[in-house]
């Protein structure tokens, strides 16, 4: 039957509106609002080391499956009712991983490795049924990406048995074996492994995705920000700790979406290999990007519960950490996407590094303002710099 060939469920590349993110693709990242709401809300209930690995981990699986999802509906057409099926079975798994966050490490373990494993292992196999048509390089492609997911399945199903550090160790044995397939080109013995050329994205698509999902972790901080300040009585310090959360996400969506996800979109369009390079750009760059926005959340929440306290510097490595992370992701994705990394980033890095010096001496919520003027600085810099460019361009 016509309907049933996975031919008929990949995207019309080339057509007007192919490379448009559909609203189910939307719909289906809600569930991933309730996803970052949970990693921040994990990292502030339990800031020590051992919490910051585990939500570190999380976040790395939360980012895994989403971003393996984005590429697949890269290729599949969501406007199909099969690829519309898979995606809502999906996005209920995806509620049952995001439920499951907060005892990950406790007694929803099974639960969240079980969500994790049928939501990568599920999507891939049926994206290799819907390849088997497109050609072979396609479902070889796939049967290798399922091959090292079922691998990785393994060490997920074994950590949700397990307890405490056991199960932190058997799942980041897991997400190692997952971080290095795309790397190695999912190499499987007798299957070969991928070559870029197989990786053929639209990279228009690939940043929109990427773009809506920032999106939703910067909606995130503000969420964070505009909930505690009306929990809390109003005075002239929260009102400052809010404005410098508010304009330090801002100034995050500025770095973000003013020069950066638009450039990255053209250059994968007209790149000799677009996979290899959306691979390296929005795979793995990007999770520096989400993390900074993460930590960026929890930081605000610190500085609205202890403004005038000094000397911890955990709580100051959240405030300078959460910038530093966000400008070291887009570090990278500027760089890859561009062949020069931007030199204003490299400088606010350094300005964040030196404020670090005054940890011990300034309370919470001034390190907070300081570490949003950095971003600000950063943010004119890269400015001025490139609309200097485009304007010269424009006058030629």
């Amino acid at each position: 039957m016509a309907g049933t060939t996975g031919r008929n469920w990949l995207r019309a590349k080339g057509s007007a509106g192919s490379s448009k993110v559909s609203f189910l693709e939307l719909f289906f990242d809600l569930v991933f609002v309730f996803s970052i709401s949970q990693l921040s809300h994990a990292l502030a209930a339990h800031y020590t080391l051992l919490g910051a690995a585990e939500a570190a981990l999380m976040t790395f699986a939360v980012w895994w499956v989403w971003i393996f999802t984005a590429w697949v509906t890269n290729w599949l057409d969501p406007e199909k009712m099969p690829v519309r099926g898979m995606l809502v079975v999906l996005m209920l798994l995806g509620l049952v991983l995001s439920a499951s966050i907060p005892e990950a490490f406790g007694d929803k373990g099974l639960l969240f490795a079980a969500a994790y494993v049928l939501m990568q292992v599920g999507r891939s196999l049926f994206t290799l049924y819907a390849m088997k048509d497109a050609g072979r390089s396609n479902h070889l492609n796939f049967m290798r990406i399922t091959t090292w997911l079922a691998v990785s399945g393994v060490f997920w199903m074994i950590g949700g048995f397990l307890e405490h550090e056991a199960r932190l160790v058997a799942w980041a044995i897991a997400l190692l074996i997952e971080y290095a397939g795309p790397a190695s080109g999912f190499f499987v013995p007798g299957l070969g492994k991928s070559m870029a050329a197989d990786w053929d994205v639209s990279g228009a698509h690939m940043a929109e995705r990427c773009a809506l999902f920032i999106i939703i972790c910067l909606g995130e901080a503000i969420l964070v920000s505009g909930r505690t300040f009306s929990e809390l009585p109003f005075s002239g310090l929260t009102t400052v700790v809010f404005v410098t959360g508010f304009v330090g996400t801002v100034a995050m969506w500025w770095l973000y979406f003013r020069f950066g996800h638009q450039r990255a979109a053209h250059r994968i369009e007209h790149d000799d290999t677009p996979g290899s390079l959306a691979r390296q750009a929005f795979t793995y760059a990007h999770i520096p990007i989400l993390a900074g926005i993460i930590v960026h959340a929890v930081a605000v929440e610190f500085m609205f519960s202890h403004p005038h306290q000094t000397g911890d510097l955990g709580v100051m490595a959240a405030i300078l950490g959460g910038s530093g992370l966000f400008l070291a992701g887009n570090l990278w994705f500027k760089g890859a996407t561009t062949g020069t990394p931007p030199l204003s980033h490299i400088a606010g890095l350094v300005i964040l590094v030196l404020l670090a010096f005054l940890a011990p001496l300034v309370e919470v919520y001034v390190m907070g303002i300081l570490a949003t003027l950095a971003l600000i600085v950063v943010a004119t810099w890269e400015y001025r710099s490139l609309a200097g460019k485009t304007a010269g361009r424009t006058l030629h």
